[in-house]
């Protein structure tokens, strides 16, 4: 009897490896110690954090969830491993951290060494745009539990931030204003919703389909869309205006996401058509028929990143980062409401 009898393919394991290294490496600074090869990886921390007062490391564990079938689907493995690193990043960055380092999992029914070296390529790709070492991952093959063709993918993210720099604010206030940094479309959630609106409106074409709202994308191009990172954008609203708080919005939209950065007692009006929706998600609520409230907890409508700045700052913020649109205000009331301008 042998392993690859049971359906795991240990030779295939060590070619996707081989496959991936020069693109883990490059992620590498003078930080790692031990990555690829290793049980643990090993960063230095004492480099890293060198001249920090009181640094306090932040850290999150994510998916891209059922994106990953749509990746599947369409055979294409670029994309998702920017969509976990950028998560990740995001995450983290809604405390104030800058990323340090990450580590995936992967997991296949079959193991495929080019789709492993695809995916953890771009893992890579986003880490070196983060300036954040990939030093560590897992690739498990699991017949039994993955169904042919599918793939699991996640996460680990590690980061730092001065302990005075820790966000959000204590003194965010009714009155303060709500900055939007656009998404590109879906990012990383909705994809449950979202493939039951292509299979029943969409049998034929399915994910092949260009529906005019689209401009030419096909639906598949466009739910790939790399979930956008924000690092450099909000570094460049730090350094110019007081930024009290970021919420990243992901799985329950504004609704679940915003109350968790406010103080208790506050919530949020955002104001109805002060942003544009993204194609994707208005051909989702029109094709789904989707009630306003339904939409705005799945998806996140095109509100990436929000970013709440003393309403004086406004001006300022949007010199330096001309996106950034004024979309709402913190409000006394404890609830996230949709109100008209």
């Amino acid at each position: 009897m042998k392993y690859s009898a049971a359906g795991v393919d240990i030779a295939a394991a060590t070619r996707a490896k081989e496959l991936m290294t020069t693109a883990v490496r490059s992620t590498h600074g003078p930080a790692v110690l031990a990555g690829m090869g290793a049980f643990g990886g090993c960063f230095d921390a004492a480099l890293a954090l060198a001249g920090m007062q009181a640094p306090v490391l932040v850290s999150s564990t994510d998916g891209v969830g059922t994106k990953t079938l749509v990746a599947a689907a369409l055979e294409r493995y670029d994309t998702v491993g920017q969509d976990l690193v950028n998560h990740a990043v995001n995450d983290i960055l809604v405390q104030g951290a800058r990323p340090l380092f990450f580590l995936d999992y992967i997991a296949v029914a079959k193991l495929d060494p080019v789709q492993i070296a695809a995916i953890v390529n771009g893992v890579a790709e986003g880490c070196r745009a983060a300036s954040c070492a990939l030093i560590g991952g897992e690739t498990a093959e699991m017949p039994d539990v993955y169904a042919p063709g599918a793939f699991d993918l996640a996460g680990t993210i590690v980061g730092v931030v001065e302990r005075a720099d820790l966000l959000p604010r204590p003194d965010v206030t009714v009155g303060d204003a709500i900055l939007a940094l656009p998404s590109t479309g879906l990012h990383t959630n909705g994809y449950s919703l979202a493939r039951r609106i292509v299979a029943q409106h969409f049998a034929t074409e399915g994910y092949h389909a260009r529906p005019s709202l689209l401009g030419g994308q096909t639906i598949g191009e466009a739910l790939l869309a790399i979930h956008r990172c924000y690092l450099s954008e909000v570094n460049a609203l730090r350094a110019v205006v007081p930024v009290k708080a970021l919420c990243h919005i992901t799985g329950g939209g504004i609704y679940d996401n915003l109350p968790r950065v406010l103080p208790k007692g506050m919530g949020a009006e955002i104001v109805r058509d002060s942003w544009t929706v993204p194609p994707i998600c208005q051909l989702l609520v029109e094709v789904g028929g989707l009630a306003e409230h339904e939409a705005f907890h799945a998806l996140n409508m095109g509100l990436g990143m929000l970013v709440i700045i003393p309403v004086e700052s406004v001006a300022a913020a949007q010199k330096v980062v001309a996106e950034a649109q004024l979309v709402g205000r913190v409000t006394a009331t404890p609830t996230v409401r949709l109100v008209d301008g």
